[in-house]
């Protein structure tokens, strides 16, 4: 009898099992089913026309191809008939600043963009805004800062304390600079100011040409400071101070649209982390912090010189 017993509640715990993986297997075909809807869903009615929204949001990072293709993919849509650009950023990477304002004039030169500032749109978060055709500001932005820096940390004296020598065998005098055990050289430091001032004058050719100002005029409104909105607009760095709604209305007046055309934002696929936070609620948020921390986790990369507001 009791082996009987201990048969029938081995059976029972089996069930349970099979009940649960069941559920589970169905809850993951569901989320997949909602997943794949919802990477598609930004297509569903761009049959007719409408307007393209790109939000630009936190520090620039070096990579910015993911932002570059739905710009150009836009572009390439003809039922996308003029793009909103939301920039709220202090600035990041020079080549990222670089890599978007060329594919925004690009879309610019074919089809009207519209800017609408958040917060900050400082730095290289100016730079990709200068080649809209209409810039709109709050009265409270901050932006312009014109400029590029790069830092070289030093940590040689410190090295020096704990008696720590570090031998940097380079092949020319310059290849080691900088170094973040070896001091700057008077060399080096003429090099890279170099670099700086060649970014630099990039930056304000960008600038020159967006707003249709003399380099001298930029020269002179970019010694690094940031602006706030009724500033820039005062100094031409900005078109008028208006809310996001205030840039749709000129878009759609400007496109002789109609006032309710539909807005899609435009979005980078991330299907994939939904899917990681429902194994993370069903098996456990070591799983979820596992796969966002190793898979999905992404580090904005600031390798070169940076054009970025510094509070």
């Amino acid at each position: 009898m009791q082996l009987e017993s201990d048969l029938l509640l081995e059976r029972q715990k089996i069930r349970r099992r099979l009940v649960f993986w069941r559920c589970i297997a169905l809850v993951i075909f569901v989320i997949s089913i909602v997943s794949v809807v919802a990477a598609f869903s930004p297509k569903m009615g761009r049959d007719s026309d409408h307007l393209v929204k790109l939000k630009i949001e936190g520090v620039i990072g070096s990579d910015v191809s993911k932002k570059v293709k739905l710009i150009d993919d836009a572009l390439t849509d003809k039922t996308v008939k003029g793009m909103i650009l939301y920039v709220n950023s202090p600035g990041g990477a020079v080549t990222g600043g670089e890599q978007l304002h060329d594919a925004i004039l690009n879309f610019a030169q074919k089809k009207p963009v519209v800017v609408s500032m958040g917060g900050v749109a400082a730095s290289a978060g100016y730079m990709i805004s200068v080649p809209a055709n209409r810039i709109f500001a709050l009265n409270s932005t901050l932006t312009g800062s014109i400029g590029v820096i790069m830092q070289a940390p030093d940590i040689s004296g410190l090295l020096d304390k704990v008696g720590i020598t570090v031998d940097q065998l380079v092949s020319g005098p310059l290849k080691g600079q900088p170094s973040m055990v070896k001091p700057l050289s008077s060399q080096g430091r003429e090099m890279l100011q170099g670099l700086i001032e060649n970014f630099y004058d990039q930056f304000v050719v960008m600038v020159a040409h967006g707003r249709h100002m003399d380099v001298a005029k930029v020269k002179e409104l970019g010694d690094g400071r940031p602006y706030s909105g009724q500033q820039a607009v005062k100094n031409g760095l900005v078109d008028q101070i208006g809310t996001e709604q205030d840039a749709k209305k000129w878009l759609t007046q400007y496109l002789k649209l109609p006032s309710d055309i539909k807005v899609i934002e435009l979005k980078d696929k991330k299907s994939s982390k939904w899917f990681s936070r429902f194994l993370g609620e069903a098996l456990g948020d070591s799983v979820n912090g596992f796969m966002h921390k190793v898979v999905y986790k992404n580090q904005e990369n600031l390798d070169g010189a940076i054009a970025i507001w510094k509070p």
